[in-house]
């Protein structure tokens, strides 16, 4: 029987209890493929160093991942990104792996979490089931990464995609892109909103989650202390897209058959 290896590969975070919305979606991947052995990489070097340095845990790079599997003798190895676009950590993940395209007779990866309209609107509609009924003068805002790779208009045909599904109060911003947390606010204002719901739109409610996002410290720039200084009611919803049902769903549709 050839030696058979499943490789799940994430940005990773520093931060141990968001690191459980991965571990979620790495044991639904695994149960998905029991014939497969199962290995988790990350993409973040600044991440697998702190990781290291603090927790004493050695987690692999891609390359350093399939290097190790090639010399172990793994003869199919299938990746399985646990990415949200195809941007460039997306992108840098896949130049990693097929340089080792001639290791092995069969190499694959899965497609991140938005790929084509299905997912969009599979995440959307299964993410308000789980969301808070808004009432009409309540809004939700989605804090995404954000990048200056072209696929960062994933974000606006996400929030398109909200709407669509009903979601008029809906809005996505991003940490680093556009649109950014201004565009939100113009949006709150217009609607005369009073009371907003933040929740993270990352895998994981790591750094970005617990400070950009969440921050309750007096002009730490956070989107919920500037919320609060303009009187808005804010509740966070500190809950990564790790932890939601349709997310397994869709990377196992991903998932390499």
């Amino acid at each position: 029987m050839p030696k058979k290896a499943l490789a799940v590969i994430s940005f990773g975070t520093t931060y141990p209890e968001a690191r459980k919305a991965i571990q979620n979606l790495e044991e639904q991947l695994a149960a998905a493929r029991p014939e497969y052995d199962f290995y988790r990489a990350f993409t973040s070097n600044m991440v697998i160093r702190k990781i290291k340095r603090e927790e004493g845990i050695t987690i692999p790079t891609p390359e350093e991942l399939l290097a190790r599997l090639a010399a172990e003798g793994y003869e199919e190895v299938i990746c399985q990104s646990l990415h949200v676009i195809p941007g460039y950590e997306y992108e840098k993940m896949c130049a990693q792996i097929t340089a080792f395209t001639g290791s092995f007779s069969r190499l694959e990866i899965g497609k991140p979490l938005l790929w084509q309209t299905a997912d969009y609107l599979r995440i959307c509609r299964g993410m308000l089931s789980h969301l808070p009924k808004l009432q009409a003068d309540e809004a939700i805002v989605f804090m995404g990464h954000g990048t200056e790779h072209p696929s960062n208009a994933s974000y606006a045909l996400l929030e398109n995609t909200f709407r669509f599904s009903g979601a008029e109060r809906t809005y996505v911003c991003t940490v680093e892109g556009f649109p950014n947390f201004d565009y939100a606010l113009r949006r709150l204002h217009r609607h005369e909103v009073s009371k907003v719901y933040l929740a993270p739109f990352m895998i994981v409610a790591g750094d970005h989650a617990q400070n950009d996002l969440a921050g309750d410290g007096d002009g730490d720039g956070s989107w919920r202390s500037i919320l609060e200084s303009e009187g808005y009611g804010v509740n966070v919803l500190m809950e990564g897209l790790g932890t939601y049902p349709e997310t397994a769903k869709i990377f196992m549709e991903h998932l390499p058959e």
